[in-house]
């Protein structure tokens, strides 16, 4: 049986992704960024995305989906920004709000940064629950760490999922991997050898852990780098320059820090090698750099289908006894 979902604030689509590989069809994918757009578009062709600000998105009455996901923007609650919550004008939880209480879907999914559990938000996360409630859904928040579920990155995100009351009962939130991830030399050792350089085997030896957060950066911002100095500083202790994102893997005779292509980044993101991203070099890195790791988005959503699965076992079996008795 398939499922069927909308995307909210797609981005480049590693919640789309994700969501797709656990089985879910996307109706429609709503994103404002031009090149992420295409990015979508390039990959999927036969997905349908709508191009504009989610505020503006009506769906057509007939539309019925099993999940209403995405991501909505991580500004009003980083702890990079101010946190103004609420009254930043990037809030688009009550627009997601909305849109619940238009499709009224079986289950919704929304990710956002860690600071979103912060205390000062307690209130803010109580009253969403409290909406979704009265709208028939239970909803509960949960810290995920990336590295639990095979990305090779320090990425800790909160996720938010509701399921309809009747149905509830047989969500659970996924259990971490077995194995730990590949580490960044591990990962990245093909990519960083394709022009054959002497020293990655030594590389390899040195990047031996995960990858701290990738940082999608502000549009403010100048150009593409891995993040501020703290991020620095644990990008040099693994080998890597983090002040900027390079154009090719080293060269043969390359001496010092390499720096990482945003191919290397997407890989680390937890894309396969397949997805092409499209745009400047500099829109490329924020595309990777704010996406939602396809994996997570891949396990969570697959104990949403899970969950989807059960309930309807279980009212059919419910009208075979009707129909027998």
């Amino acid at each position: 049986m398939a499922y069927y979902s909308i995307e909210l604030c797609a981005g480049a689509g590693g919640q789309a992704l994700g969501l797709e590989k656990a089985g879910f069809k996307h109706i429609e994918l709503i994103e404002i960024d031009h090149n992420a757009c295409n990015t979508l578009r390039f990959n999927r062709p036969e997905w349908n995305v709508i191009e504009g600000d989610i505020r503006n998105y009506f769906p057509r009455p007939s539309v019925q989906i099993d999940l209403l996901s995405g991501g909505v923007p991580c500004p009003p609650f980083s702890v990079a920004g101010k946190q103004l919550g609420p009254n930043d004008e990037r809030d688009l939880f009550p627009e997601a709000l909305r849109l619940v209480a238009e499709l009224r879907p079986k289950a919704v999914m929304l990710e956002n940064v860690r600071g979103l559990l912060d205390s000062v938000f307690d209130g803010y996360r109580t009253n969403i629950i409290q909406q979704l409630e009265k709208l028939g859904y239970t909803a509960d928040w949960r810290l995920i760490n990336a590295s639990d579920y095979g990305v090779s990155q320090l990425r800790p995100r909160v996720v938010f999922v509701g399921i309809r009351k009747e149905m509830a009962s047989y969500f659970f939130w996924p259990s971490p991997f077995e194995n730990n991830p590949p580490t960044v030399g591990e990962l990245l050792y093909s990519l960083m050898a394709k022009n054959g350089w002497k020293n990655v085997s030594q590389w390899e030896k040195t990047a031996c852990d995960i990858a701290p957060t990738i940082v999608g950066g502000s549009k403010k911002h100048g150009g593409p780098d891995l993040g501020p100095t703290r991020a620095r500083k644990a990008w040099a202790s693994l080998g890597v320059d983090g002040k900027g994102i390079a154009n090719d893997a080293p060269e043969k005779k390359f001496i010092g820090l390499p720096r990482l292509t945003n191919e290397m980044v997407a890989r680390i993101q937890g894309f396969p090698p397949d997805w092409v991203f499209t745009g400047s070099k500099t829109n490329v890195y924020r595309q990777i750099g704010n996406a939602f790791p396809p994996p997570i988005a891949e396990a969570v959503g697959a104990q949403i289908k899970k969950a989807l699965e059960l309930y309807e076992a279980f009212v059919e079996h419910k009208l075979q006894e009707r129909k027998f008795a």
